[in-house]
C-alpha cells in the first residue's frame, strides 16, 4: 500500500478547520462559491457580505498553512446593475490586513469558453487564481511546470543584437534585466502567469467543477510527492483526485453530503489506496 492518503470531512470549513493542527498543510487550492452563485446548493453569499463570510475561514487557513506553503484562491467577480462588482478586490485587501501576503495573480484563460453578449459587455473567458503566502520564502518548484519553448524562438533568437547577449537593465527603470541569448538551444522555458486550460465539459454531478489540469499545475508548482494539499471547498473532489494521482496526500472539506458521497465513489472507482471520512473509518 502506498503512503498516500486522502481525508474527507463532511461539514462547514470554518468549524472543521479548527480541528486541524497548526502549520500542517503545504498547499491550499480551492474555489469557494462565488458571490450570489449556487444559491440552491451553498446559499449564495451576497457580494456585500462576502468578505465577512470568508475571513473566519481564511483565518483558520492562515493558521494551518505551513510558513513555506501557498494558498491559491480561484474566484471570479460578477457584474451587477451595469458595472463590475468590487467584492474580489475588497477580499484581497481584507486578506492582506489579516496577515496574508498577496504574492501573485494568475489568469485562467478558458480556451473553450463560448461567446456571449449583453447590452454593455461581453462574456468573461477568464478567472482569477490569487496566490497568497504567510512568508516571502515559500516552496516553489518552477522546473516542474516548464513548457515547450514555442514558435516565438524561431524568429526572436535568429538574429541577436549585442544587447540581447548581456543582462541589460530594463528600460522602465525596474532594475530587472534579461539576457535573451540564455534561451539559445533550450527546448523548454518557464510559463507566464496566464494559463490556457479548457473548462470541464462533464460536470461530475457538480455545477462548477474545474478541469483536472488546473489544480494539477499548481500542485506540481508548489508541492512535492507526499506533501499535503487541502481543498476546504472540495465540491466534486477534483483537487483530491489529482493529488492522489500524482502522489500527494490530500484533505477535502465539503458541506454537502451528496458531494462527499460522490467523492468517495470516485476515489473508490479509481482504485486509490486509502481514504478516510470524518467518522474515523478507513476505506480501501
Amino acid at each position: 500500500m502506498k503512503e498516500i492518503k486522502t481525508d474527507i470531512f463532511l461539514g462547514d470549513s470554518k468549524e472543521v478547520l479548527k480541528t486541524f493542527e497548526d502549520n500542517s498543510v503545504d498547499l491550499i487550492f480551492t474555489s469557494p462559491p462565488y458571490a450570489d452563485r449556487r444559491k440552491q446548493t451553498y446559499g449564495g453569499v451576497k457580494p456585500e457580505e462576502y468578505v465577512d463570510w470568508f475571513l473566519p475561514i481564511s483565518k483558520e487557513l492562515l493558521r494551518v498553512l505551513k510558513p513555506t506553503g501557498t494558498f491559491i484562491l480561484n474566484i471570479k467577480e460578477k457584474a451587477e446593475n451595469g458595472e463590475r462588482s468590487t467584492y474580489v478586490l475588497e477580499l484581497i485587501l481584507a486578506l492582506r490586513k489579516q496577515g496574508w501576503l498577496w504574492t501573485e495573480e494568475f489568469i485562467w484563460h478558458k480556451k473553450n469558453s463560448y461567446p456571449g453578449k449583453w447590452p454593455n459587455r461581453f462574456r468573461d473567458a477568464w478567472e482569477r487564481l490569487l496566490q497568497f503566502n504567510k512568508d516571502r520564502n515559500f516552496n516553489m518548484y518552477q522546473d516542474a511546470v516548464k513548457v515547450p519553448i514555442g514558435d516565438w524562438a524561431k524568429e526572436r533568437l535568429r538574429n541577436l543584437s549585442e544587447t540581447d547577449k548581456i543582462r541589460d537593465n530594463a528600460k522602465n527603470g525596474s532594475g530587472f534585466g534579461k539576457n535573451i541569448s540564455n534561451w539559445l538551444g533550450k527546448e523548454t522555458v518557464y510559463p507566464t502567469n496566464v494559463l490556457y486550460f479548457a473548462t470541464e465539459c462533464n460536470n461530475k454531478n457538480h455545477p462548477a467543477a474545474f478541469p483536472e489540469n488546473l489544480p494539477e499545475w499548481f500542485i506540481k508548482l508548489f508541492t512535492q510527492e507526499k506533501d499535503v494539499v487541502l481543498d476546504p471547498f472540495a465540491g466534486s473532489g477534483t483537487t483530491l483526485t489529482v493529488a492522489q494521482r500524482i502522489n500527494r496526500n490530500s484533505i477535502g472539506i465539503e458541506i454537502l453530503p451528496e458531494y462527499v458521497e460522490n467523492i468517495k465513489e470516485d476515489i473508490i472507482s479509481k482504485e486509490f489506496d486509502l481514504f478516510t471520512l470524518d467518522d474515523g473509518k478507513a476505506y480501501s
